[in-house]
């Protein structure tokens, strides 16, 4: 059998606050620099097919082949990160794949029942869509679509990263 993904190359920890967080991975594991991306701001996006109204924060880094995303949702909005703090309190919230065309990716995995639950894009075009795969693995799968954006930012996480030598281990994006 094909797989129907590609492989991980990130997986994203829901935390209650981003700063202790980084410092965790920063200090104890090694990993960073973390590129910190405050109060995301999304373009049209969806939970559960209606509008979605989210106050998040994220920092990303790079280890070896994957990165170490981590989310803070500032608010109650209903959302995949609510949802799962309910659920399950903090933790890997999801893995994230890349895909080339999102739209065909989801038009091939209806069939199996396999559908979105949160999607959209952010406000600088980054699409996205995380699926309803969690009701037996524990954990959603994020697909990313490559782009421009998408690509330039991964290349500067994944560029900081080599030798990057403890200093500043959050840095704010710009």
């Amino acid at each position: 059998m094909a797989l129907h993904f590609g492989p991980v190359v990130q997986n994203g920890y829901v935390v209650p606050a981003i700063e202790p967080a980084v410092h965790h991975w920063a200090n104890k594991i090694g990993v960073g620099p973390f590129y910190l991306l405050e109060h995301v701001s999304y373009g049209p996006a969806w939970f559960r097919g209606e509008p979605l109204q989210l106050d998040m924060s994220v920092a990303i880094a790079q280890w070896g082949e994957v990165q170490v995303e981590l989310i803070v949702q500032h608010d109650d909005s209903p959302s995949i990160y609510s949802e799962f703090t309910a659920a399950h309190g903090y933790g890997l919230q999801h893995v994230g794949v890349l895909t080339e065309d999102l739209d065909a990716q989801l038009d091939r995995l209806k069939p199996l029942g396999v559908t979105p639950t949160q999607w959209g894009a952010t406000a600088a075009g980054m699409r996205f869509a995380y699926l309803n795969s969690d009701a037996h693995a524990g954990g959603m799968i994020e697909l990313m679509e490559r782009g421009p954006t998408l690509d330039a930012f991964f290349s500067k996480v994944r560029a900081a990263s080599i030798g990057w030598d403890g200093s500043r281990p959050l840095r704010k994006l710009g």
